[in-house]
């Protein structure tokens, strides 16, 4: 083997590392101020599931005395000392500790010959719980729950007995808190195991990874990578790739500058690169709808006397049966429009081409011309609740004649009146498109406030706050995964 195939095979899982490396067209942070207001969301949802907890029945006995405990409650619960914290690598870590749980039960005590009946208070103190959840991506490029380790303890538990024989009570109550703490430190993990396997996993569900946008494109937010855990931040690469819904392989390659979020005072940071945009408009341009036909009303009564004047000698030479025909602009994109991202301004450059007909009923269209016209628009992107929109304002404008040098000098009259027809008429109803936006990859019930818009050298970058217009409750209900069905039996005889 020769030393140059040597180092080929030496290099080649290097290569290989930097070829894979596609820059997330975008990138999420959450901050710790983010997992904050989270923290306080998940409090309260666990504070529910533990108070759901199914806590089997209990019976012993001690010599003579001899007890069954059933129809165990849990009423209160006090978890005020908790912590939501990032962990390097990949996990989020819930910590409480010296929290407080209440309990009633049914009892049924025998001692002797006495035999009683009734409701025992109880409280577990001391109780900790450190859960850690590991966060990945799954095949489908979705954030996942991947694991769960859950440990817990109860330093103590204590019983109140009512009824005759409570002095007897209280004497042989360390009989049953000793089991009622056994088996309550037992349910703990397995209720907070399945909250975050099946239950948070069914919110994260609510995560758009592979969707239609409308009737043309679709949008890929799937993973690039796990997400990665530092002690300040969750950040997560996501493709943000638009495709044409009939060809979902044809799309540009993805040679934009790697978002880098720096910023951390807001509760969460939106980066989307030039890929994100280019990738949207090359897929509307394959589907062929960036273009649109002027006629009629949507004419300007004085541009079509302009273009008459214009076009007043190539109109003359036509048959007499056309020359009073309506007049039509054809306006279509002729290549896909590109975004540029600078820290002073997005702009969005766009080629197209221009003909002008006239369109006689019955008969064939005439062409009278067509020309190049290319356009420099302001792009202005604005984030509310999930909703990423984009809204357009012509910066630059020019057109020139696909034909000679002659007839450009004869279009400058049209520069005007074709672009205040642009202006107009036509960006406030691609604006009005543009308004239902696409959303970003949050979930069902977490909607973005309070958004700071910077641009940087090839991305944008959004900041905001986080809030929960609804709760973890009300949207893992909506979307919890159903029971499986119990097998059908046959009871059929012959």
């Amino acid at each position: 083997m020769t030393m140059e195939r040597l180092l080929r095979l030496l290099l080649l899982p290097c290569l290989l590392t930097v070829a894979s490396a596609v820059p997330p067209g975008c990138k999420i942070r959450v901050t710790s101020k983010g997992l904050d207001l989270v923290k306080q969301e998940g409090l309260r949802f666990v504070a529910e599931e533990l108070e759901n907890i199914t806590i089997p029945d209990l019976s012993g006995s001690e010599g003579r005395f001899h007890y069954t405990i059933n129809n165990v409650k849990v009423t209160e619960l006090e978890l005020s000392n908790s912590d939501l914290h990032f962990q390097p690598s990949q996990d989020l870590v819930f910590d409480i500790n010296n929290a407080s749980i209440s309990l009633t039960f049914q009892r049924k005590l025998l001692y002797w010959f006495f035999y009683d009946i009734g409701t025992i208070n109880a409280s577990a103190e001391g109780v900790n719980i450190k859960t850690q959840l590991q966060l990945s991506k799954d095949v489908a490029g979705r954030l996942k729950i991947s694991n769960i380790t859950c440990d817990a303890s109860i330093a103590k538990m204590q019983a109140g007995f009512s009824g005759t024989l409570k002095t007897v009570y209280n004497l042989l109550a360390s009989f049953i808190t000793t089991g009622m703490r056994f088996l309550l430190n037992k349910q703990i993990c397995p209720a907070l195991n399945h909250a975050g396997m099946v239950l948070l996993n069914s919110l994260l569900d609510t995560v758009p990874v592979r969707n239609p946008v409308d009737d043309y494109i679709g949008i890929d937010y799937s993973l690039l990578n796990d997400p990665v855990v530092t002690k300040d931040s969750l950040e997560m690469d996501f493709k943000g790739m638009f495709y044409h819904l009939p060809n979902e392989n044809d799309t540009i390659p993805n040679e934009a500058v790697y978002p880098v979020i720096k910023d951390d005072q807001r509760m969460v940071y939106v980066a989307l690169s030039e890929y994100f945009f280019d990738s949207a408009m090359y897929a509307y341009y394959k589907a062929g709808v960036l273009r649109l036909d002027i006629s009629g009303e949507r004419m300007p009564k004085d541009l079509e006397v302009l273009l008459r004047t214009t076009y007043f000698g190539s109109i003359m030479l036509l048959n007499p049966s056309v020359v009073e025909a309506p007049m039509l602009l054809s306006l279509e994109v002729s290549a896909p429009p590109r975004f540029t991202i600078k820290p002073t301004g997005t702009t969005v450059t766009v080629s197209s081409t221009l003909s002008i007909y006239l369109v006689p009923s019955n008969l064939p269209a005439v062409q009278l011309s067509s020309m190049t016209m290319e356009m420099r628009l302001n792009a202005k992107v604005t984030l509310k609740g999930k909703v990423l929109r984009v809204v357009f304002d012509i910066r630059r404008f020019r057109i020139y004649s696909n034909q000679s040098a002659l007839e450009s000098l004869a279009l400058i009259p049209l520069q005007g009146p074709l672009k205040t027809m642009l202006q107009v008429g036509i960006m406030p109803m691609l604006n009005e498109r543009t308004k239902r936006g696409v959303q970003i990859p949050l979930p069902e019930g977490m909607d973005f406030t309070k958004e700071t818009v910077t641009n940087h050298v090839g991305f944008i970058c959004v900041g905001g706050d986080l809030h929960f217009s609804k709760g973890l409750r009300e949207v893992i209900e909506k979307y919890r995964p159903a029971p499986s069905a119990e097998p059908i039996v046959n009871t059929t005889s012959n």
